[in-house]
């Protein structure tokens, strides 16, 4: 008698979720177990094909191989050939089946082996001067790296001879083997998953394919570009083993601390320090920039301690744009120090002129001070 649907003896979707299906079975499970009906031999054969039923549909490799070939995916009662209910070509299409879930072969590398391997890639750490950054450079580099073996052209195998399809797996570069459910590929002992191997290596790569050297290169550091930023030259890492690419060349560069601007992003600051009758009486500064050139800044009469004063497009280059960011000079009031006797004396008649008016904000500042106390002792 021809079974029936696993979905339909437990009364459930195909689209049925983990819990739909516990729930579905325990019902089912409870109404027909032989306890609650002894002697009902229906009662007994539901009870098992529920049980068959659920036992499938909750083991989600049981299920997609059933969603996809019925019952014909265990009509060999789960212990037929080799020894886990498959056939071989069964099995065979069961891997691929997990190939496609998956992307690739059970954690290695999916595809047939060709021989032909990508080479690393390489890091080169770059320290530059924020002027350098500002205005960019051409500067060169020497890499130690591999190239292709000149002898070999890069196939690893001597001069008039060749690499040969590995007899092990075919030229596949995996091997499988059925265990229970599953087909299990792993990676070729006999190639390491290239597919090939090389009976005669050349003399003078040891059939690797590639010798070491350093090289030299001409890196183009672009204006703007900022401290982590990173710059890839492809093709210029080690090279392929056995006549594949090579691998690119990373350099990340990072910006030394300069001596008076400090960077945020295409914006820089300064920090400019003034005299107290300066930033009282206003007056034109010069301040250094980027470019190698000095600006003229006004200060204005009163300034305080802290002000930004902002230079327009003076900051540093937006990369890969023809923008610039701001520069911006931040105040910074010196308080006289080691004052002479008639310094002082000034100094002294100037305090004795001093009224509210020309220091506002410390008069606000005592007067709020001295209404908080009243309020304390109140």
């Amino acid at each position: 008698m021809a079974k029936r649907d696993y979905y339909e003896v437990l009364g459930v979707s195909k689209t049925a979720d983990e819990k739909e299906l516990k729930v579905a079975f325990r019902k089912l499970a409870m109404q027909f177990h032989p306890d609650r009906n002894p002697g009902d031999q229906d009662s007994e054969t539901r009870f098992k094909e529920i049980n068959e039923a659920y036992d499938c549909l909750k083991d989600g490799q049981k299920r997609a191989a059933y969603d996809r070939y019925g019952h014909a995916a265990f009509e060999n009662g789960m212990g037929g050939a080799g020894a886990g209910g498959f056939n071989g070509d069964f099995a065979q299409t069961m891997s691929d089946i997990f190939e496609n879930f998956f992307g690739g072969d059970f954690g290695g590398r999916s595809g047939r082996g060709s021989g032909r391997e990508r080479g690393a890639d390489l890091r080169y750490n770059m320290e530059i001067s924020l002027e350098e950054a500002y205005a960019g450079k051409q500067v060169e580099i020497k890499v130690p790296t591999t190239v292709t073996c000149e002898a070999c052209s890069g196939s690893g195998a001597k001069a008039g001879t060749s690499a040969q399809t590995c007899r092990t797996c075919g030229g596949h570069g995996r091997v499988r083997a059925v265990q229970g459910f599953f087909t299990i590929e792993r990676t070729c002992p006999t190639c390491q998953g290239r597919g090939q191997v090389i009976p005669d290596p050349c003399k003078v790569c040891g059939g690797s394919g590639h010798n070491s050297m350093e090289k030299t290169l001409a890196v183009n550091i672009p204006a703007g570009i900022e401290d982590g930023n990173r710059i890839r030259l492809a093709g210029e890492g080690e090279a392929g083993g056995h006549g594949g690419p090579a691998g690119d060349l990373y350099i990340f560069v990072s910006i030394k601390p300069h001596a008076f601007f400090q960077r945020d992003g295409a914006d820089v600051f300064c920090h400019v320090p003034i005299s107290m009758t300066t930033a009282a009486l206003g007056g034109m500064i010069d301040v250094p920039t980027l470019s190698g050139e000095t600006a003229k800044v006004k200060i204005p009469e009163g300034t305080q301690s802290g002000k930004r004063i902002p230079l327009k497009g003076r900051g540093m280059p937006i990369l890969r744009t023809r923008g610039h960011g701001d520069l911006y000079i931040q105040v910074g009031v010196e308080t006289p120090q080691r004052l002479t006797k008639r310094q002082r004396e000034l100094l002294e008649e100037f305090e004795k002129e001093c009224s509210k008016e020309t220091h506002p904000e410390a008069a606000g500042f005592f007067a709020k001070m001295k209404g908080f106390f009243d309020n304390l002792g109140g």
